[in-house]
């Protein structure tokens, strides 16, 4: 339609959306359907989070706010930067915004330029790329192998950096992966940084707290400090605190960039809703608890998922060290004939036929950029996820 922008030819819908979409289509048809393409916990936003909003509500804070946070949550990030992070970002330092994503779509509006290029390691969330496009600059993939556990190795991100590079957006723990990177494995990452001093470091650090076993979270620039001046540090309370549809995201970084995406924000949808900015106080402020046991939750439903899908016929699934999803190879179905009689040409067929055929909803590779695998999201129930592995179990068996 030539009404629309020229942009919008660069840019694919989400994956992962229009999964959860057919999935909830064919459950509405009364489809037997179990899906496992959502990227958000199961678990209900914690009591004193919720009734602090509606605290918030009762003392008539239904105003609108500052354009980057009130003060009260901007202070909460600050302390929180520094207490978990060893990362001193002053309240403004810091903004406030419609989750996550709208941070980073900032971010990327206030920096890139027509030819202007972002490293983006693979497997990448589905959104990263896209917003590259819309925002006029050009996306350059570094590849990850299942060998190395989707973890990008240094002489990767060397290869893909050029003099064209802005960004490079690191995420850990990854969404699809959940692959999540040791002090050690980062250092040799922003040792490759420091030698290209034009590049800067767009974190997604959302699943921080879901990280497994006795690993430890560390972050790019309190790895190595002397990228602090060129690092945005983005996070959100969606997947640790159980609030993805209140919609907080936050970073910290240099001022002039704050003030950026400051401005960007300002013309766009000004503050944060004034209710979950509250919300996000009392769950950065208040008590922590929560989290560890939903952690442990996590890492059991983790470890039910790799051992199961390891059993399956075809399948190849590596252990992850955090967020709360598996990325398995389904190499070893590419190929063989499906139940239905279609042959398996790619993951895309692969998860196509197992929604069809067994009803369980997933994710396929080639989405984000690195196939053939799949992407399966165990933030539901072990009785489900244990049933959706029968399923995939008996699937595989199936093919010839």
């Amino acid at each position: 339609m030539a009404f629309l922008a020229d942009a919008l030819s660069r840019v694919k819908p989400s994956a992962t959306i229009a999964v959860a979409q057919k999935a909830r289509e064919l459950k509405a048809a009364g489809v037997d359907v179990i899906g496992l393409g959502a990227g958000e916990p199961d678990f209900d936003t914690p009591d004193n989070i919720k009734n602090a909003a509606i605290d918030a509500m009762n003392r008539g804070q239904t105003k609108y706010t500052p354009v980057s946070g009130i003060p009260e949550l901007r202070k909460a990030i600050s302390e929180k930067f520094t207490r978990e992070n060893g990362l001193t970002y002053a309240p403004e330092q810091i903004i406030v915004g419609t989750g996550g994503k709208q941070i980073l779509f900032n971010a990327l509006m206030a920096t890139l330029n027509p030819g202007d290029e972002v490293v983006i390691p693979t497997p990448y969330w589905v959104s990263y790329p896209e917003m590259v496009a819309i925002c006029g600059g050009t996306a350059v993939f570094a590849e990850t192998t299942l060998e190395n556990d989707f973890k990008l190795q240094p002489e990767a991100l060397e290869a893909a950096i050029t003099p064209d590079t802005k960004w490079m957006i690191f995420n850990s723990p990854s969404n699809p992966s959940g692959a999540a990177y040791s002090r050690s494995e980062l250092k040799a990452l922003t040792d490759v940084l420091l030698r290209h001093p034009h590049v800067w470091i767009l974190t997604d650090d959302m699943y921080e707290h879901l990280v497994y076993g006795d690993f430890q979270f560390v972050t790019p620039a309190e790895v190595e400090p002397d990228l602090y001046p060129r690092t945005l540090t983005m996070n959100g309370v969606s997947k640790a605190y159980a609030m993805t549809g209140w919609r907080i995201g936050y970073a910290g970084g240099p001022l002039e960039l704050i003030k950026a995406m400051d401005m960007i924000q300002g013309q766009q949808t000004s503050g944060a809703t004034s209710i979950s900015q509250w919300a996000a106080v009392e769950a950065l402020n208040g008590p922590q608890d929560f989290v560890e046991g939903n952690k442990a939750v996590f890492q059991g439903r983790r470890d039910l998922v790799v051992s199961m899908l390891n059993q399956a016929k075809g399948i190849t699934c590596p252990t992850p060290e955090g967020a709360f999803y598996v990325y398995p190879s389904c190499a070893g179905l590419i190929g063989k004939t499906a139940p239905s009689g279609n042959r398996i040409e790619t993951d895309e067929d692969f998860v196509t036929e197992l929604l069809e055929t067994e009803g369980v909803a997933v994710v396929h590779g080639s989405a984000f950029g690195l196939g053939p695998n799949f992407r399966i999201s165990y933030a539901t129930s072990e009785a489900l996820l244990e049933e959706a592995c029968k399923r995939i179990q008996r699937f595989c068996a199936a093919c010839r």
